[in-house]
């Protein structure tokens, strides 16, 4: 999909330095693909630590809990 958009030409070169990418489409591209992929993975934890899932065995309090 194509779109347009506006960004700061700063955040723009911290992106392609980043990425790798030499050009601004690939750059804006693999930066917003890896935000989702950390938010997604931030979510799931923060569910699996608060017991969403039933047959997961321990909430968060429950582990930080433990006698190490």
């Amino acid at each position: 999909m194509r779109i347009t958009i506006e960004i700061d030409d700063e955040v723009l070169d911290n992106a392609m330095e980043l990425t790798g990418e030499s050009k601004k489409g690939p750059a804006v591209t693999k930066a917003a693909t890896e935000f989702v992929k950390r938010e997604m993975v931030r979510k799931f934890a923060n569910k699996v630590m608060e017991g969403g899932f039933a047959d997961y065995p321990m909430t968060n309090d429950e582990l930080e809990s433990i006698d190490r």
